[in-house]
C-alpha cells in the first residue's frame, strides 16, 4: 500500500523592525481561516523550507495565504521605556533665526554627546524622544522617536538640525501646554514611566491669563508629566517681566496684575511653568550658553530618580 506523503509545515514570514524607529501598532492577527490541502497552493515543498526558485505567481499565492489566513508575524515587541522626553522650544518674534539656530544645534549637539547618549540608553527600551516648536502655536517638529542606541541618537540629531524656523510673534505657552496635554502626550507609542516637558523660552506668556494659563499646566500634569523649565535670560531683555508686556489680539484681554516688585524671568519660570513630581528649573546664560544648559539638563532628566 502507497505510503502517504507528510504534509510540509507553512513557512513563518518575518518582518523586520527598522532600527531608530518607532514602529507602527503591533499586527493585529486575523481569525484562523480554515486549514488548505498544501497541495492547492503550488507545487509540493520540502517541510520546513519555502524555495526562491518557486515562480513569483506561487509566491504571491503564499504571501496572500499568510495575509488572509492570520499566520503568526514576528514583529519585535515594543518594550516600553524608563523616560518619554518632550523638548519645547521657544521660537517667537525674540528668537531671530541666529538664536533659532543656536537652539536646534544645541540640542542636537546634546543628543550626540556621549554623556546624554549612555543615560538614554541605560535603560532598556531606552528612551522616547520628542520636540515641540512654539509661538503664536505649537507644532510637533520632530515625532516621537525610540533612543535606545548611538545611532538612534545621531538619527534623532540630524532631524533636528534639519527642522525648518517656524515664525510667530507671540509668547504663547498656554497654548503649548494645550498642545501637549492634548495631542503629543496620547500620541506615545508605547507607555513610559515618567514623562518629562523640557520648556525653554526667553518670555513669559502673553496670550494667555494666569489663570488660564495654570488651567492648561494643570491638564498636563494630569497626564502625568513632569513640567521642567530652561529659561534663558538675556542680560537687558528681560531682566523684569511682566510690566510693559504686551498681549496676543483675540486671547482675552482681562487686567493682568502687575508684579509688585521687580520679578525676573527665572522667578516667572517657577511660578508658572515648572510643576510636577521632581520638577526642577535651569537657566541658560543667554543663547551663547544654551547648549551647555540643555545638555545637562538632558543628563538630569533621564537619569534621574531612577
Amino acid at each position: 500500500m502507497p505510503q502517504r506523503l507528510a504534509q510540509p509545515a507553512a513557512p513563518t514570514l518575518e518582518i523586520p523592525v527598522r532600527d531608530g524607529g518607532i514602529s507602527e501598532s503591533p499586527a493585529q492577527q486575523s481569525p484562523r481561516c480554515p486549514e488548505r490541502p498544501w497541495w492547492r497552493s503550488g507545487p509540493r515543498t520540502p517541510a520546513g523550507a519555502l524555495s526562491l526558485r518557486r515562480p513569483s505567481r506561487w509566491r504571491a499565492r503564499w504571501a496572500a495565504f499568510l495575509i488572509v489566513c492570520g499566520t503568526p508575524v514576528a514583529v519585535g515587541a515594543e518594550a516600553p521605556v524608563a523616560v518619554a522626553l518632550i523638548v519645547s522650544v521657544d521660537v517667537s518674534q525674540s528668537v531671530d533665526a541666529a538664536r533659532f539656530g543656536l537652539q536646534m544645534e544645541g540640542i542636537a549637539e546634546a543628543l550626540e554627546d556621549p554623556g546624554v547618549v549612555a543615560a538614554m540608553t541605560a535603560r532598556p527600551g531606552g528612551t522616547l524622544f520628542a520636540m515641540v516648536t512654539w509661538a503664536d502655536r505649537a507644532s510637533l517638529a520632530v515625532g516621537w522617536r525610540r533612543i535606545a542606541s548611538r545611532a538612534d541618537a545621531v538619527a534623532a540629531a540630524a532631524q533636528v538640525r534639519a527642522t525648518p524656523r517656524q515664525t510667530g510673534e507671540f509668547t504663547c505657552l498656554a497654548q503649548m501646554f494645550r498642545t501637549i496635554a492634548g495631542s503629543v502626550i496620547p500620541a506615545m507609542p508605547v507607555p513610559a514611566e515618567r514623562i518629562v516637558v523640557d520648556v525653554s523660552g526667553d518670555g513669559i506668556d502673553n496670550c494667555t491669563d494666569t489663570d488660564d494659563l495654570a488651567t492648561e499646566q494643570a491638564a498636563v500634569l494630569a497626564s502625568g508629566a513632569t513640567i521642567n523649565g530652561l529659561p534663558i535670560l538675556v542680560p537687558g531683555e528681560n531682566d523684569v517681566v511682566g510690566a510693559g508686556a504686551y498681549r496676543a489680539p483675540g486671547y482675552g484681554l482681562r487686567a493682568t496684575p502687575l508684579p509688585q516688585e521687580r520679578v525676573g524671568l527665572q522667578q516667572w519660570f517657577e511660578a508658572h511653568v515648572v510643576a510636577g513630581p521632581n520638577a526642577f528649573l535651569l537657566t541658560a546664560k543667554g543663547y551663547g550658553d544654551f547648549s551647555r544648559a540643555i545638555r545637562r539638563k538632558f543628563i538630569t532628566e533621564v537619569s534621574a530618580y531612577e
